[in-house]
């Protein structure tokens, strides 16, 4: 599609919440031809022991830049008619949590754009960068897409790759990605700017989806592969964090412990039980899997702090 070129700056209202959503801000903060007059993300929430409310990370990076900032329960009327008067030319969105109404899109002239962190139409959905660690993927990347009534469905307006290392985590290529789609978001907004924009529309027979991800995730089945076990753990890192319940004797009581993002290790030659924690050496503690060993070099027993393989080893096995 090519429209007129414009000369004024774009109107923008930016919806995101986390600190994915905050460097796509900082990105599109710093790109001249936008005018962002208003910052809409989700309310501050507990956090912690103490359970403190804590503004999201667009919030703050929004207040810093004297941003108004919209914090809206839900996607009611009344909240949105306090944005659409705003008057914006595009939305755009990223990482926001809610999904935003077809009625609200269309109150911009160019609709809504979302920066989405996978090569659409694989993984749409809310968690893309786990689900793509933990299924063994090589390439993922960023797609900019126009928003429809769908999920994720959208015309692609551009995209970029981004190959994943062996030792990527979701915390790793969560803030690969993050830069990444800021700086492709810019670009994508120069190419409407100009008029010069084109879009693709998805295949369908192509689609994949990325669930949300659930605490209870992080379990880890030791029966599985070393190489599966591995993509598990890096999936979950940080949260919910990769654990087992581990006993020490089979009548002792169970001990859930929460394992570090590691390497693989040497076949399992002597047959070790999966979930076997059998010994340590250097920085790593060995545990057995399906085929190999799955050699970690941090642990975490449940209400204890983060200590390393061989601590562990000494402290509960010697």
């Amino acid at each position: 599609m090519v429209q007129e070129v414009r000369n004024d700056p774009l109107r923008i209202v930016f919806l995101g919440t986390p600190g994915f959503a905050a460097t796509v801000l900082r990105s599109l903060y710093d790109w001249p031809k936008a005018r962002i007059t208003a910052v809409v993300c989700q309310p501050d929430r507990p956090a912690g022991r103490g359970c403190k409310l804590l503004p999201p990370a667009v919030k703050d990076l929004a207040i810093e830049y004297d941003i108004p900032v919209f914090q809206p329960d839900g996607l009611n009327q009344k909240d949105w008619s306090k944005i659409a008067s705003l008057n914006p030319d595009i939305f755009v969105v990223t990482a926001f949590g809610l999904i935003v109404p077809l009625e609200i899109i269309q109150t911009a002239p160019l609709g809504a754009i979302n920066v989405h962190a996978s090569l659409l139409p694989k993984y749409r959905g809310a968690a893309p960068i786990q689900r793509v660690l933990q299924a063994g993927e090589k390439v993922t990347g960023i797609t900019i897409m126009q928003m429809d009534e769908g999920m994720d469905t959208g015309d692609i307006l551009l995209q970029r790759s981004l190959a994943i290392g062996i030792d990527d985590t979701a915390a790793s290529l969560h803030d690969q990605l993050a830069e990444m789609g800021g700086n492709l978001l810019v670009s994508s907004l120069q190419n409407i700017f100009e008029g010069t924009y084109i879009c693709i529309p998805q295949d369908e027979k192509l689609a994949s989806y990325a669930p949300k991800l659930k605490k209870k995730e992080g379990r880890i089945d030791w029966n599985q592969p070393a190489i599966q076990v591995h993509n598990h753990i890096r999936a979950m890192h940080p949260w919910p964090g990769a654990f087992f319940d581990w006993q020490r004797t089979s009548d002792s009581h169970p001990l859930r412990l929460q394992i570090y993002p590691g390497q693989i290790g040497l076949e399992n030659k002597r047959e070790v039980s999966p979930g076997t924690i059998d010994g340590w050496q250097g920085h790593f503690l060995y545990i057995a899997c399906a085929d190999r060993y799955y050699l970690t070099p941090r642990i975490k027993p449940a209400s204890g702090k983060e200590i390393t393989g061989p601590q562990f080893y000494h402290g509960y096995l010697s």
